[in-house]
Formats: structure tokens, sequence, C-alpha cells
């Protein structure tokens, strides 16, 4: 039987329900009931709290499931690690009303735990607190794989303090403490611990939810590492893809590249077209030079240090990296270094540098059948020349279709030069006058030891310094004597004419100056056969003491003497020509009498002085 006003007062305890009335109201409810109802009001005064109690519980549970369960969003929808961990941390600190919340992470290799992520930490010697394995609350949590919490760590002797330890947890003012473990796998990789700043327990509950949420921290970590590890397995096939797109691109560049240098070289192409398809495939500019660094193709470079790059690349047979960007090759037949390769372009994979290697290889096979050619052709523009200069009876067609042939042009008045190099390579010297003779329609040769060319044209001493300058890396050791010829037949008389200019020249000492017959006079016809010893003592032995008197005394004797013969014997225009009196002019004479003796102006001695003195002249 229900008891009188019972409903009445279950709907207003169920009215303080459904308001979430704090416990005083209960209370008060209750003492205003009690003298109505007696016994009955306590009884539902109890049963309300028990419910209301058990509302709160199940709230409680509903925001904890709740926030795992935001968590465990956050797990597939963060790809931070360091976001994750700090959402987890932050909703522990929130669902316990823990004064700060922290997470370690163990680093086995120093056997100690770090901070990895803090929420509510006041010190930053805290965020940074490493302690070592079995040390402090953390340590052991984090060493034993176990929850562990006191009421009061400063006073707990359970576990093991250190003084640094103590005082970063006094400057946080760190009363209670709960952690518990992170666990993959069945292996401790951390703690997550929730602090208060002042003494209290903590019931079951916490600890089962803040499992929970290291559960989710350690899932979340996992995560990560499986994460990283899918992320560098898929950066590495990327960069395997992409480096195998590179060498097949470089491997398909290579063989189009072969494809052209090749059909360079069928095609009979030369050095220029080389450079240019490798311009092209290597993406930059390419100059060629010679084994002597004179330029076959493209622009000019001067490029500090190319002497050192050619020389190790010859040695290791590979391409060298002068510098950034430029690069250097060689093509060589053998030991031959037969030209050099110059690239300026970006960096060069090494495919690209293989190609480049194998532009210099085919860039040495044009050079060497050039070279070839070139000196088959000057053996036979050799022989045809040393023919004309033997004077043999030859068939005039034969020898126009020989010289057609060759583009020489022998019948028109020409020029023919001798060449003696001194300290060089004579067939080199010959090769190099043979490029003179192509460019200019002429013949060139070695023949008894010197080099001999016969080109058409007027300008006898502009011929002899152009193949004193091609033919001499040092031009001052080439001798060079030219002669005017009217066309073949007058090679031969012009070789002998142009030998003795040569033999002239070095008689008199001027080593590397080239000359014709009439810059040399009289000296060529009495020298040109004599040796530099027996002119220096015909010149002695005639001039002897005029010449030591103005080199002991400075004086000008010998000039004197040269201007009074070319006067023609006055005195008077000696003088005007030396400038000065012609009283010194007679007293200059009078001393060359002393000096020569008596009899000097004799026709006969005279000859002999006069020719002295030219010899004289010529030598110096």
């Amino acid at each position: 039987m229900e008891r009188p006003g019972a409903g009445l007062m279950a709907e207003t305890f169920l009215e303080l329900l459904y308001e979430d009335a704090p416990p005083a109201a209960y209370d008060e409810l209750c003492d205003r009931l009690r003298e109505r109802l007696g016994d009955a009001a306590a009884e539902q005064h109890a049963l309300a709290l028990q419910v209301r109690e058990r509302v709160a519980r199940h709230r409680g549970r509903e925001a904890e499931l709740s926030a795992l369960y935001d968590t465990a969003g956050d797990l597939t929808a963060i790809r931070d690690l360091d976001t994750i961990l700090g959402a987890i941390v932050r909703r522990a600190r929130q669902l316990l009303h823990a004064d700060m919340t922290y997470l370690s992470l163990n680093d086995e290799a120093e056997g100690a735990s770090y901070m990895k992520v803090t929420d509510g930490a006041l010190t930053p010697e805290f965020r940074e607190l490493r302690l070592p394995l079995g040390t402090g609350l953390l340590g052991l949590v984090a060493q034993a794989g176990a929850p562990y919490f006191t009421e009061d760590y400063q006073v707990d002797e359970r576990f093991v303090h250190r003084e640094y330890i103590d005082s970063a947890v006094a400057g946080e003012r760190i009363r209670a403490i709960l952690g518990v473990p992170l666990v993959v796998d069945g292996h401790v990789i951390g703690a997550l611990l929730a602090v208060h700043r002042t003494v209290r327990p903590f019931p079951p509950g916490e600890v089962t939810l803040l499992t929970s949420f290291a559960a989710h921290a350690a899932v979340a970590l996992e995560n990560a590492r499986l994460f990283e590890q899918a992320r560098a397995a898929v950066d590495a096939a990327d960069e395997a893809n992409a480096l195998l797109r590179s060498r097949s691109e470089q491997v398909e560049g290579a063989a189009r590249a072969h494809d052209r240098l090749t059909d360079v070289l069928l095609h009979g192409g030369g050095v220029a077209e080389i450079a240019e398809v490798l311009a092209g495939v290597l993406g930059g500019q390419v100059t060629v030079y010679d084994e002597a660094q004179r330029l076959l193709a493209g622009e000019p470079e001067d490029v500090p240090g190319l002497d050192a790059a050619v020389e190790q690349a010859l040695r290791s047979g590979r391409s060298v990296e002068l510098a950034p960007g430029t690069y250097v090759a060689v093509a060589a037949a053998g030991e031959g270094h037969l030209g050099t390769l110059l690239v300026r372009t970006g960096p060069l994979e090494q495919g690209e540098r293989r190609t480049l290697e194998r532009g210099a290889i085919v860039t040495a096979l044009v050079l060497l059948f050039a070279r070839t050619e070139a000196e088959a052709e000057e053996r036979v523009r050799g022989e045809l020349l040393v023919d004309l200069l033997a004077g043999r009876e030859l068939d005039r067609e034969r020898l126009r279709e020989r010289a057609r042939r060759q583009g020489a042009e022998v019948e028109k008045p020409g020029v023919l030069a001798v060449a003696r190099v001194a300290g060089a390579d004579l067939h080199r010297a010959a090769r190099m006058a043979g490029r003179l003779a192509r460019e200019r329609h002429g013949l060139a040769a070695a023949h008894e030891g010197h080099v001999v060319l016969l080109v058409p044209g007027d300008e006898a001493l502009e011929v002899g310094e152009a193949l004193r300058a091609r033919v001499g890396a040092e031009p001052d050791r080439v001798t060079v004597g030219v002669v005017a010829v009217p066309g073949s037949d007058g090679v031969p008389a012009g070789h002998a004419e142009a030998r003795r200019c040569v033999d002239t020249l070095l008689a008199l000492g001027r080593d590397g100056e080239v000359s014709d017959p009439p810059h040399l006079g009289l000296a060529r016809l009495l020298l040109g056969s004599s040796g530099r010893e027996e002119l220096d003592d015909f010149v002695d032995a005639v001039l002897g003491p005029v010449l030591a008197y103005d080199a002991g005394r400075g004086a000008e004797l010998a000039d004197t003497l040269a201007a009074w013969f070319s006067a023609g014997g006055s005195l008077r225009s000696a003088a005007a020509a030396l400038h000065v009196h012609p009283n010194t002019v007679s007293q200059r004479l009078e001393r060359v009498g002393s000096l020569l003796g008596a009899g000097w102006r004799e026709p006969d001695r005279a000859l002999d002085v006069q020719l002295a003195l030219r010899l004289h002249c010529l030598r110096a």
C-alpha cells in the first residue's frame, strides 16, 4: 500500500534529479518533508542521492568514453605524431582533473626515459627532464611496465630518489603521481603520467582511464612508426622509380647521341659537327682544340687549369670536371693526344659524361682520319715538289694534271721558301707547312733536312714570315730563305738560291730571320757555303783592330769608315751622313790608318775592308 504523500515526495526528488541540483538541495527537501512523512522522507532522500550518484558516474563514464572515442578518431584523422600525443595528454588531464599530465619515451641506448609531451608543466627544466630507468616513479614505470601511483611522492620511500629529479619535482610542486606504461607488442616504450599538486589517492577508475589513454598513445606511436616506414618505403620506391627513369632517359639519350655521332662519322662530318651534336645532347657549349690547343670548333674559352685537366684526363682515360659545370675530355689514339673537348654546361650525370667521352673517341677518329688523309696528301704533294726540285724532265700535261688534282698552282709566278728548323721534328714542321700550302694552293715537303714551300704569289718576304710562324712553336728557331720563281721551270734554281740565303743567314749568326737575295747582297755569294767560323776569321783579320778600338773606347771608327766608303770617299758627304764636322771624319780616318796600316786605301785592300764592313753590319 502506497504511503500517504509518497507520490508527491517522489515527484519533488525527481525534479531535483532532473534539475541536477546539488546535494544540499536534497538535504533541505528531506528536512522539510521529515515532519510530515517521518522515516519515509529519509528513505526517499537516500534513494534519490544514490540515483544522483549513479547518474553522475554514468555521465563521467560517458565523458570518458567520448574522450576515448575522440582520441581513437584522432588516430585515423591526424598524421602528425606530436599532435596526437598532445591531444591524448591534454584529454587525460581534463578527464582526471589533474594539474599536469606528461608522456615520456624510453631511450634504450642511454638507459633513460625522456619527456616527449607535457601539458600543464610550469618550468622548462621539467619539460627537458631525463630519468634513468628505475629512478623515480616515471623511471620505475618505464622499466617495470606496470602502473604505479603515490599519494605523496616527496615522502614515498618506495622510489629511488635523485637530487636533480626531486629538485625538478619540487619546482613543479608535485605531490600525487599516477603512472601507467606504454606497451607495444609486449615491449615497454615509455609511460603516461598524471600529477596533482596536492596529496590525494588515485581510485581504480582513474588508473583504468589513464591506462586506456596510454593504450591509445601506444597505438598512435606504433601507427606513426608504421606510417613512417610506409612513407619511407614509398619515398624509396619513388626514388628508385625516379632513378630508373633517369637511367632510362640517360640510356636513351646515350643511344641517340651514339646514333648521331655515328652518322657524323659515316657521312664524313668534321669536328664542328661533333661539337654541335654534343652541345645539343648535353645542353651546353662545346669547344674543341687540337693537341696544341689551337681552336678547331666552337668559341674560344680562357679556362685556367686546362693543361692540368688535360694531363689528368690523358692518364685516367676519363672526362675530368675542371670546375662546376665545366668538363674536359681528350681525343686520344693510343698514347697520342689528338685534341681536347671542353664542355660548359650544368652538372652532368655519369651517363652524360660517358656520352662526352664517346664524343671524344669519335673526335679522335675524325682527327685521326683527317691526319692520315693529310699525311697521304702531303706525301703526294711532297713527291710532286721533290720532282720539281730535282729538275727532272717531266711531261707538262702530266705535271699540270698532278697539280690540278692537288689544287696546286705551279705554273704561275710564285715564291719558293726554304726553312731550317732547329730543335724540332722536321716531319711535323713539314705537316704544318703542308697546311699553309693547301691554304695558298701550293706545295710543301721535307727535303734534304729542310722544309720547302712553293706557293703562287709575289710577296716573297711575307710568304717567308708566314712559313716561319707556322712551322715553329718558337719562331726564332726557324730561319727562312725566300726567292721569287717564274713558274715550275725556275724551281730548281730558286731552291738553290733560297738555300744559299739560309746558309748566309746562319753564317752571319742571324738565326730565326727571314731574308731574300737582295737583302743579303754579295754576302750570299761569298758566304752561302762558308761556315760561321770562317766568316769571323775574315772579319777579324781585316777589320779586327778597328773593331777592338771601338769596343774599348766607345769610338765610331767602323761607322765612320762605312759612311766614308758609301760617300765615295767624300769627307763632306760622310760628315753630313754622320752629323759631324768634316775635320772629325778626317781625324777618325787617320786613326783608322794607324790601326790598319799604310795602304788600306789601295783598291785591293779597300775591297777587303768594304767587304768586312758589310759582313760585320750583316752579322750585327
